[in-house]
């Protein structure tokens, strides 16, 4: 277990539901990677580099909806900037999307 959290660090985390748009190879990145680009409806489409080239196709991720963090400062990734951070469950070398059990609208808060 890390470092325990007040409930109040917990609230400063961003997260939401976003829409994957775009997908695209990374091959520049130290570790084997997608450029994503994901659709947070009025937070506007924000850039990701994720680590999920083990479990997922680049067309098996279009239309996919995730939770992501989008509040955390950008990061210069090789030459993309990456805007928020998807959220997956690490097994391994594999990372599995965490995702809404049914479609909702793109930018919704998760709580």
């Amino acid at each position: 277990m890390n470092t325990t959290i007040t409930f109040d660090d917990f609230t400063k985390v961003d997260l939401h539901i976003g829409t994957i748009l775009e997908v695209n190879d990374f091959p520049e990145a130290r570790n084997p990677a997608y450029q994503l680009a994901i659709d947070f409806g009025d937070l506007g489409i924000k850039k990701s580099s994720a680590q999920i080239t083990t479990l997922y196709k680049k067309e098996d991720l279009l239309n996919r909806q995730i939770v992501a963090v989008v509040n955390f400062p950008k990061k210069q990734i090789a030459k993309f900037m990456s805007e928020c951070l998807v959220l997956g469950a690490v097994n391994g070398k594999d990372v599995i999307l965490l995702n809404p059990e049914s479609k909702v609208k793109n930018g919704t808060s998760v709580n």
